[in-house]
């Protein structure tokens, strides 16, 4: 069915009304990311039950019945922001963060490394470190001469990355130079996961610990302006899952911030400057059991879409928090699924580890879903290994996030799969995006759950960054699987780099974050 035909029945069910599509005004309420600075035409999509979604059993419990949850608008908050906001910069996890580079880069420069601190805390997971893990990206930021004002004490940097730290703190660099630009915020318990920053700019730092270390353990706000911690969500008594991490990197959309837990529950949250309150929560299970979810929340208009550590890719309508529709992936999928329309139709790109999987003949696979109904158009399989090592298990396939190609890589998706066939070997897969056939698949010096980053040239020409969990970095020309660069540059890169014109920031297990220049 064409999108237009869903979206006049929309239209009929839902009403109609133009919609902003920029969150550049000053914001300092909730309500008035409504301001409009662009008009354009955005319908809800419908609140459907494919019968695919027969099997998700859910319950939506609804804290705040003074409030409608329904979206007052669908337009991506991040489009227009000064810098990236949340894991892979915006709503649709697209990673479009719009690198550049000067004709053929073969080299990659470290402008500057800033330090961490380790925590050596032992916990029933090992010790943590510092620096970053996964998925860990940091942000970045351009303030505004104007916000920048509204800060407590002095030495604030203007151009600022902001990460979370396996340390348990939160750092603010001078994306300049690679110094402190404020006291780090201490959390109490090690970040894996990407902290979100409101795209209204309204001071919120959204936040969720990874490990528990100590208690209370839960998700956070920092309010940026008072430079604290102004909010906590601990873990919640009537979660069906017992295990309260936060790994996802929240999203807001319109006046509500949605945050999948670990736990078996995605929650929605009405937003204030400083202050979260819920508005109501989605509990499921499938097939019994109640899956937690690592990934990040991918969002199209009113439809968002989760991948859980059972392979189930659900959408869930944002306005009623009523699953959609469901699509067995068939294992532990912690990759974030990515969301891009094609042919004015939103698609879903996303890889499942080998995990639940037989460790002798498991797959990583890798699909392309139609993002209104959930229909597959086409599926990759790659023999990938559950490897067993000293007591631990680390399992193949997909950890990072797939990246749509641009320029003349338009019509590839790339990323990186955990093969460990030869030791913890991976490699690197490009993909068609009409068929799924395997263009080419370039081995890496060592597996790599960090999620790769494109860059285009002058000419339209896509080169790829990406990192590897030996401490190593690599230019790949997108076209032809040309490795033009690589070296051993940090300790494990598990963390997702972001990136600034020619540049990226990225952590390192350890206590390390880089700057990196391509060139």
């Amino acid at each position: 069915m064409a999108i237009a035909a869903i979206l006049s029945a929309a239209a009929i069910s839902c009403g109609h009304r133009a919609e902003t599509s920029s969150a550049t005004a000053a914001v300092t309420d909730s309500a008035a990311v409504d301001t409009v600075t662009r008009t354009v035409e955005i319908e809800h999509l419908p609140d459907t039950l494919y019968e695919s979604a027969q099997v998700v059993k859910s319950r939506v419990i609804v804290s705040d019945t003074t409030l409608s949850g329904r979206l007052a608008s669908v337009a991506d908050l991040y489009e227009s922001n000064p810098g990236a906001f949340t894991f892979r910069k915006g709503a649709s996890r697209r990673s479009d963060f719009g690198g550049r580079v000067s004709g053929r880069p073969d080299t990659v420069v470290v402008d500057w490394r800033f330090t961490t601190g380790v925590d050596n805390r032992e916990t029933d997971f090992g010790t943590w470190g510092g620096g970053s893990g996964w998925p860990g990206q940091p942000l970045y930021v351009a303030w505004p001469a104007s916000w920048i004002a509204r800060f407590k004490a002095g030495g604030y940097a203007t151009r600022e990355s902001i990460v979370g730290s396996l340390d348990g703190n939160v750092y603010f660099v001078d994306y300049e130079t690679g110094s402190a630009s404020r006291e780090p915020v201490s959390v109490g318990n090690p970040i894996k996961g990407t902290v979100s920053l409101d795209p209204t700019l309204n001071g919120n730092l959204y936040v969720g610990q990874g490990i528990p270390a100590e208690r209370p353990f839960g998700a956070l706000v920092i309010d940026l302006f008072s430079h604290r911690v102004s909010h906590f969500f601990p873990e919640d008594p009537a979660a069906l899952r017992r295990w309260g991490a936060y790994d996802s990197s929240p999203v807001r959309v319109g006046r509500f911030l949605f945050r999948p837990g670990e736990n078996g529950s995605v929650y929605k949250f009405v937003v204030s400057p400083g202050d979260l309150k819920l508005h109501s929560v989605l509990r499921y299970t499938v097939n019994g059991a109640a899956p937690g979810i690592e990934s990040s929340m991918g969002v199209y208009r009113n439809y968002g879409y989760v991948a859980d550590n059972h392979g189930n890719i659900i959408c869930i309508n944002l306005d009623t928090m009523r699953p959609v529709w469901r699509y067995p992936l068939g294992d532990d999928t912690d990759a974030t699924p990515v969301v891009e329309v094609e042919n004015d139709r939103p698609v879903i790109y996303v890889g499942c580890e080998v995990d639940r999987q037989d460790s002798i003949t498991g797959r990583a696979r890798f699909v392309k879903l139609d993002g209104i109904d959930g229909s597959q158009l086409w599926k990759s399989e790659i023999v990938a290994y559950r490897a067993n090592i000293n007591k631990k298990h680390f399992d193949g396939g997909y950890y990072a996030s797939p990246l749509p190609g641009s320029g003349n890589c338009a019509d590839m998706i790339f990323a990186n799969c955990v093969l460990n066939t030869r030791g913890q070997n991976g490699r690197f897969v490009a993909l068609d995006r009409a068929t799924g056939d395997t263009l080419y698949s370039v081995p890496l010096k060592c597996y790599a759950w960090s999620s790769p980053v494109g860059f285009l040239n002058e000419r339209g020409e896509m080169f790829v960054f990406t990192a590897d969990c030996a401490g190593n970095v690599y230019i790949i020309d997108g076209k032809t699987g040309e490795i033009t660069y690589t070296a051993r540059v940090g300790n494990n890169f598990e963390s997702s780099p972001v990136v600034v014109g020619s540049s990226v920031v990225v952590g390192s297990r350890g206590d390390t974050i880089f700057k990196m220049t391509l060139k």
